[in-house]
């Protein structure tokens, strides 16, 4: 899948002044509306009011008729104009363009078009009803007022959004600098540097980032160590048989007799065969990886799962002469990796086979724990009566190569260390003890109940 890059600095500044220019707009609309209705709120005042002062005076003059008023000396006085009349419908007084037709028929404020432009009309009698006072104003005045208020608006949008523009590209930049400065620091570094990414000043907001970065080159770190002290350890596992059988080799090539040569291969298949095992075992552990956790979890009988490897050990357990018992509890199912649990239960009963004496007795149980605090657990035990383990060394022997010196019985010291990262990747949880009586070695694993 193509990853879609893009620009977080431009973005935010799309962002950032594509709401600052909408906003602006909005506001200006609103303005200009409201300018609008105030000068029209305005204007129709002064138009009341001037008829209503013309209609006092005419009211007091005696209505006596005067044909034109003087010339103008406004370029607006031209778009204002007046009449008055009486109640017989006389003509008493008019400005020089309003004509000798009534302005408007309706009273109180009005609207008309015509040749001359669209007007605003009022429209109102005196109290005795004996003259009546017609005022019109020519719209474009008002039209002309908010287009001038208007561009006093735009006026600074035109001038500001660039300038605001700039600004912001300046803060984005500077406020984007330290992303820089965090990803020169990763580029820089060698592949061996896993440290912690921590930059002198960093935005609150990739923190979260910056620790799961930071995680991720713990994580690696970990998993390098783990790995060069596997491969340290490996070799020197291998080194020993490696040698046995070298030295072995020269001696079979050496015999005198058939005999001699005989003993000579037998030894070495014998550490072949312990050779191989060692290497199976470091594998298994290899796959174990605790961060790639369970591949397809299913459900697994657990006991009919601890009856099979039982089966498969069955003639090594008959040729050693033990007192085998195998308590498997039907319908204890807990929920992981087949053969991950399938390598679990035979390491810990391969375990107990090389550690009990001939005719000791080894016991396989599998059971859910009764009612209690761990009431509904599924509970896989393992205990055998060889030397078991003291009670200050059981943490160790869960680490990897770890053996010790109990007995002549062969191992490579990976056995409990695998079980115990598979019990770890299935959420379980492992405890070493003592057999019955005190003696020998109890391996317990407990499910948690479902």
């Amino acid at each position: 899948m193509n990853t879609l890059w893009f620009s977080l600095r431009r973005r935010l500044l799309g962002l950032l002044l594509g709401g600052v220019s909408v906003a602006w707009g909005v506001t200006m609309v609103f303005s200009y509306v409201d300018a609008h209705h105030e000068v029209d709120e305005l204007f129709d005042a002064q138009l009341a009011q001037a008829g209503q002062t013309l209609l006092v005076l005419a009211d007091q003059g005696g209505g006596r008729a005067v044909s034109r008023m003087e010339e103008a000396v406004h370029k607006y006085q031209r778009r204002l104009r007046f009449q008055i009349w009486d109640a017989d419908g006389q003509l008493v007084m008019r400005s020089e363009t309003a004509g000798t037709a009534p302005l408007t028929p309706i009273d109180g404020f009005s609207e008309t078009e015509d040749g001359a432009g669209h007007w605003r009309h009022f429209s109102q009698w005196n109290s005795a009803r004996r003259l009546q006072v017609q005022v019109s104003e020519d719209h474009r005045i008002r039209d002309d007022l908010i287009a001038h208020i208007a561009w006093r608006i735009v006026l600074p949008a035109l001038f500001g959004l660039p300038l605001l523009g700039l600004g912001v590209w300046l803060a984005t930049r500077r406020g984007l600098a330290s992303l820089d400065v965090v990803a020169g620091q990763i580029a820089s570094r060698a592949p061996e540097q896993l440290q912690a990414v921590s930059p002198a000043s960093a935005p609150e907001e990739i923190r979260p980032m910056l620790e799961a970065l930071n995680g991720l080159f713990r994580r690696v770190d970990s998993a390098l160590e783990a790995e060069r002290r596997f491969t340290a350890d490996a070799a020197h596992e291998l080194r020993t048989p490696l040698a046995a059988l070298q030295t072995q080799l020269q001696v079979a090539l050496r015999a005198r007799d058939e005999a001699e040569r005989a003993r000579s291969l037998a030894q070495i298949q014998s550490g072949l065969a312990r050779a191989a095992h060692l290497v199976e075992q470091m594998l298994q552990l290899a796959r174990l990886d605790p961060e790639s956790g369970l591949p397809d979890p299913r459900a697994v009988d657990l006991a009919a799962l601890a009856e099979d490897v039982c089966a498969e050990l069955g003639s090594a357990i008959l040729a050693r002469g033990l007192e085998f018992e195998l308590a498997a509890e039907p319908g204890c199912v807990v929920f992981g990796q087949a053969e991950w649990l399938r390598v679990l239960l035979r390491n810990l009963v391969d375990n107990a086979l090389r550690y009990t004496p001939e005719g000791g007795r080894l016991r396989v149980g599998v059971a859910r724990a009764a009612e209690g605090p761990g009431g509904g657990a599924i509970v896989l035990g393992v205990e055998d009566d060889g030397p078991g383990i003291p009670p200050g060394q059981r943490e160790s022997v869960l680490a990897r190569f770890v053996r010790l010196e109990a007995g002549s019985a062969p191992g490579s010291g990976l056995g409990l260390a695998i079980v115990a990262r598979i019990v770890d990747l299935h959420g379980a949880r492992l405890a070493l003890g003592s057999g019955a009586g005190g003696r020998g070695l109890r391996v317990e694993v407990r499910w948690p109940a479902p």
